[in-house]
């Protein structure tokens, strides 16, 4: 019976304020739970405590059964982690302590080190006792099953050599077909493309396991789970459905929320009426002195008891991409190829249209977006700008070298001007609490906001967005897609966001083998996104027309 109960619980960064409190929940066996908030609530944080990675101001942590945890940052820890670290950064903390031993022994032992042969036979030891070799042979199936390859020809390359789909697509493979009776993703959907999340969603319907996870994909909180925990205000509430009724169940608590606040304003304020009334009375006669001191003790218990929790404030995020006149023709693609990954295709991109790059991972659409933001990548064919067409891109993993060790405000001032100015710019995108902090600090959520602001401010007529949607939480999802229907400019985004994409006119396909297909509707387009490879489907579309010379005779 795999349960998760908090209770209590309290967390503050070394040396700040509380980043949450009062947090109390019970997940019961078999639950399939989200837990949604905005971005900077402290979502991640809950689940390394959840994790046992990190310890609490206050307030406990209950479990029955065996629980791993899927960091968001699985597969990402730098260029030089080999895919068994990664592995292992999945595994129980007793196997990942062993594995990494083995492994820096072994790394001792190659680099001449003769004394670590000890170490490392002490460590394989070890590694047998708890059972390593059984989680070897679970590895491996799943490296067969996504990557398709044995384990032993692939553990000691990088992750890099991986997209990032299969980076997420692996450790979630391992997890959900691992002895673990409750397992914590945090957002685990990032990086997968739509046949991906289309196979999560079925993987945690048809598992009788807890799972308890953090995503910011509709369609995901839709489809997949069963409870939703807000972190919100002061602590957090449970929703007993999923997304389709979530947002009519906030509603409708809200409303729940601001009656109990009215009618305890209202109770408080009779109270305190009839306790002066009576200390009144009891001027005039001394019979009325008890009632009076019975009524003034009534209404001091009623106040230090405390009003009930508010409504929670919407949060308020404002963007306004204003953009500007261009061309008709903004951008003339001919004969562009990429060796090895897009075969050369011609197409045009007229002024107001909103374009969705879609197709799986690794097919090459972000490296196709690099070209047309102007970077030199090496490639065939020529790609051309209109006139007055400016363009500026948001890049999906939002690390932005040119940004480290700054504050925020010292970001925005760059493009905003005044202190003033900054900070109201700030408060758009509700970031002006985290004004004075550096970069680094911020969450994945308030690091995408913070570019979408720059790329806001910038003013471009030609939107570039790899990912937009990806670390960012529902409310700026929403304002985001707001924003960009009000945007006099053109729009050409890479995204697996099924609902985002909703929001588009015309879709290019980029498969595998390099081909570009052109959707013009949407219901093609997503039936083509679950299954790229199908003939059926791709009959639908319409190949681009391949520009090459033909050869002489």
């Amino acid at each position: 019976m795999g349960f998760l109960a908090a209770n209590d619980i309290s967390y503050c960064h070394p040396g700040g304020d509380f980043l949450f409190l009062d947090i109390t929940f019970l997940i019961a066996h078999g639950d399939h739970c989200a837990f949604i908030g905005n971005n900077g609530v402290g979502k991640t944080t809950l689940f390394k405590i959840l994790a046992g990675r990190l310890t609490p101001e206050t307030g406990s942590v209950s479990t029955n059964g065996h629980l791993l945890y899927m960091p968001q940052d699985v597969g990402f820890a730098g260029p030089e982690q080999t895919i068994r670290e990664m592995l292992l950064d999945v595994a129980s903390p007793a196997l990942r302590e062993a594995g990494l031993r083995c492994l820096y022994a072994e790394r001792e032992l190659e680099s001449g080190n003769d004394e670590a042969g000890t170490e490392l036979g002490e460590a394989i030891n070890l590694w047998s006792d708890l059972g390593g070799y059984q989680l070897e042979g679970l590895w491996d199936a799943s490296v067969r099953r996504i990557i398709r390859q044995p384990l032993a020809d692939v553990e000691s390359r990088v992750t890099t050599t991986l997209s990032g789909g299969e980076r997420k697509q692996l450790a979630l493979d391992v997890l959900l077909h691992s002895d673990a009776d409750i397992l914590l993703l945090d957002e685990p959907d990032n990086y997968l493309d739509i046949p991906a999340k289309h196979w999560l969603e079925e993987q945690i319907r048809q598992s009788a396991k807890t799972i308890v996870l953090i995503s910011h994909d509709r369609e995901v909180l839709t489809n997949a789970v069963t409870k939703i925990v807000t972190l919100e205000g002061n602590g957090c509430w449970a929703y007993g459905g999923s997304y389709a009724g979530y947002l009519e169940a906030r509603e409708h608590r809200q409303e729940i929320l601001a009656a109990d606040e009215k009618r305890w304003q209202e109770e408080e304020r009779r109270l305190f009426h009839f306790y002066k009334i009576m200390k009144e009375r009891a001027k005039i006669s001394a019979s009325n002195a008890t009632k009076a001191d019975a009524a003034e003790k009534r209404w001091k218990r009623f106040v230090a008891a405390g009003p009930p929790a508010p409504p929670v404030a919407a949060q308020r995020v404002t963007m306004r991409f204003r953009g500007a006149e261009s061309a008709r023709r903004v951008v003339q693609i001919t004969a562009l190829g990429i060796e090895n990954v897009i075969q050369p295709f011609s197409t045009d991109v007229r002024y107001g249209e909103r374009i969705g790059l879609i197709g799986p991972n690794g097919s090459g659409k972000t490296t196709l977006l690099r070209l047309l933001a102007g970077e030199s990548l090496r490639h065939t064919g020529d790609i051309v700008l209109g006139n007055r067409v400016s363009a500026g891109m948001f890049s999906q993993v939002n690390n932005r070298s040119d940004f480290t060790a700054r504050t925020v405000l010292d970001i925005a001032a760059e493009r905003v001007g005044t202190e003033q100015d900054s900070m109201a710019a700030l408060a758009r995108y509700t970031l002006q609490g985290a004004a004075r902090r550096s970069f680094e600090t911020l969450s994945g959520g308030q690091k995408a906001r913070l570019e979408i602001l720059c790329l806001e401010t910038e003013g471009h007529n030609l939107l570039l967005l790899d990912e937009p949607t990806d670390n960012l939480d529902l409310d700026s999802s929403e304002a985001l897609e707001r924003a960009l229907e009000g945007f006099q400019g053109t729009v050409i985004a890479v995204s697996h966001d099924r609902h985002f994409l909703k929001r588009l006119d015309r879709y290019l396909m980029v498969l595998h083998d390099g081909r570009v297909l052109e959707m013009l509707d949407q219901d093609t387009a997503l039936a083509a996104l679950y299954a790229p490879t199908n003939a059926d489907t791709l009959k639908q579309a319409k190949l681009i027309t391949l520009v090459q010379e033909k050869p002489r005779r």
